[in-house]
Parts: C-alpha cells; structure tokens; sequence
C-alpha cells in the first residue's frame, strides 16, 4: 500500500522510470534550518520512501556562498533558506533551476514563489506590530507608514537594517508607496526609535515587554516561541505583548516565507521534487507550524493553536520576487535614513 505521504506525480518518476532502484537513491540539502526544525520531517520522507537524504546545515548567507564557491561541483540539489530576499540573491547569483510540478504548481500559491519558478515558498510568517498592553491602546494603531507620528517619538524596538527580514519590509513599502515615501518611512521610523537597533526580534519583543519601548516590530515564529516555551520567563514576556496587524484596511500585512529551491547543480532532480512535494502536504504542513509556529502556504490547512490564537489578519498579497528585486534600493535608501 503507498503510505498517504507519497506525492502521485514526481515520486511515481522516482519508482518508476530509469531503473532507479529506491534503496539506493538519495536527495542533498544545504539548509539554513536548525537541523531540530528539518530533520525529523526528512527522516520520515525517508522512511516513507526509501529516499536517503544527506543534510548539511549552516548560515543562510554561509550557504549561499558555499554554493557559489561550488559551481557546477556541487552535490546540493536542494537549498532552504529564509526570505524571499536571500532566494533572489541565489537566482541573482545564478545558483538556482527551476523547480516545478503539477503538485508543485497546483498547491503553492503565485505570489509566494518566484515569477520565473525558480524558487517557492514552504512555509508563512508576517511581521506585525507588538504592543505593550499596559501602555498603547490597539486603537491607536493603523499602519505601519503611521509609525512615524509624533506619538510614538521613543517607543518603538526593531533591529538592524543589516537585517534581511527589515530589508523586505523596506522593500514591500517601495513596491506599495513608491521609493521617495519608503523612504520617508525609514527616517521617520528611525526618529521615532526608543535605542538603537541591537539584537534580533526576539530581543526586540522583550525590550517591549521590559518597557523599554512600547511598539516592536517582529516576525510572528518569535512570538510563538516565547508563547510555547518552557521557560515561565519567556511567556510571560508574550503575556505582555499584544499583535496588531497593520494595513487592514488596504494591502495588508507585510508577509514573507521559509522557502526551498532547485540548485543549478542538482544531480538528483526527481528525488528533489518528490521531497518538494512531501513538504507540501497537509501532514508536513501541520508538524512544522506546530514546530516554528510558522503558517502552512498549502489551502485548507490550518495553522496551528498558538498562531490561530493571534486572530486571522489581511495578507499582502504582493509577489514575493518584488522583495528581492528591490532589495539593492531598500538598503540603499535605509542607510540614507540612518538606520544602524
């Protein structure tokens, strides 16, 4: 019997053509994934399916280079990595393939995937707004352009502009309001900072809840794993912090993904696709938003408890490759603005 896991289209290749022998085929990952957030879901894939999966994990930009010092040498078929961003620098740098299916193509939607199929996504986060409770009234909230009124001089956390995940905020504001106005953002966000940019979101979220600031911009996993945590300090830093989901009432909020990618050296096409596909289906889907506390991209399947718990919120609907394409701009305009 196929085990409910198996993909019906690309897999079927893998068994079934060439001669392949499946106890011997294999699949080679780079991924930027902490190996505790992938492996389990890899060796299920193999059990699954014979398909040995060989793993090297390392820092998404360590990775990227790594591929290109490689070239056509390499033996990664695959590359995971976070932000639609650091996915185009990959296609910039002309390391990708492209990576379709009729599965493939069918359940991720088009604007989380690259326009010329190089990459897609597997997996949701947004950034949102945090809120210290006892201090801002969610009403006084609306957008993030608005984050540069007066009212919030000195009240608001967010990283460096170093930062990919800031740097796709950037330009997500470029591709909706025009450079000059992202740029306008940028140095009233600056202006309006409570310390200068120290530390990742995780950091930012607890310096609102240690008041600090009042506002911190971060991407929602963060806030998942201080709410699942084990650590009693750690959730009550979340019981502090209310979302906001910013841009309701018009595109929405800012969203980007975990994704996976075809390399241009990939020796073992048919494993990697099938292995695409697995991480698409609803069961992978589902164990890794209950992981990382990131949303599922597939429709119909729900995020997991903590997520749900923050309320549905309006998506930008914004195709992700734009975030990339004007990633040179956003860094750009953001040193001018003086974001450290």
């Amino acid at each position: 019997m196929m085990s409910k896991w198996l993909g019906v289209g690309s897999l079927a290749t893998v068994v079934l053509t060439g001669g392949l022998q499946l106890a011997s085929a294999e699949v080679n990952i780079y991924s930027a994934r902490t190996e505790a957030l992938i492996k389990p879901l890899l060796d299920k894939f193999t059990v699954q399916t014979g398909i040995e999966v060989n793993l090297v994990s390392g820092g998404d930009d360590e990775l990227i280079s790594r591929l290109r010092i490689e070239g056509s040498k390499s033996r990664a078929d695959l590359l995971i990595t976070a932000d639609a961003g650091r996915l185009h620098r990959a296609k910039a740098l002309n390391l990708l393939g492209e990576l379709h299916s009729e599965l493939i193509d069918a359940k991720v939607p088009a604007n989380l995937r690259d326009a010329d199929g190089t990459w897609i996504g597997l997996t949701m986060r947004a950034r949102p707004i945090f809120y210290r409770k006892s201090k801002v009234d969610p009403a006084q909230l609306s957008t993030y352009e608005a984050l540069t009124d007066a009212q919030w001089a000195g009240r608001i956390c967010i990283r460096s502009s170093s930062n990919i995940y800031n740097q796709s905020l950037i330009a997500s504001l470029i591709a909706s309001d025009g450079a000059a106005a992202a740029e306008t953002f940028a140095k009233g966000l600056v202006a309006n900072l409570a310390k200068p940019p120290a530390g990742g979101d995780t950091d930012q979220l607890k310096a609102a809840a240690a008041g600090v600031c009042d506002l911190a911009i971060a991407n929602t996993y963060y806030f998942g794993r201080l709410v699942d945590s084990d650590s009693a300090e750690d959730r009550q830093v979340a019981e502090q912090l209310g979302v906001f989901w910013p841009n309701q009432a018009d595109r929405g909020t800012h969203v980007n993904i975990s994704g996976i990618a075809l390399t241009r050296s990939a020796k073992n096409t048919a494993e990697a696709v099938a292995l695409v596909e697995f991480m698409l289906t609803a069961e992978a889907q589902n164990w890794y938003s209950e992981v990382n506390s990131e949303y599922p991209i597939v429709s119909g399947v729900e995020p997991s408890a903590t997520l749900a718990g923050l309320g549905a919120f309006k998506a930008d609907a914004l195709n992700l490759t734009l975030l990339g394409e004007n990633n040179r701009a956003a860094v750009e305009l953001m040193d001018r603005a003086g974001w450290k």
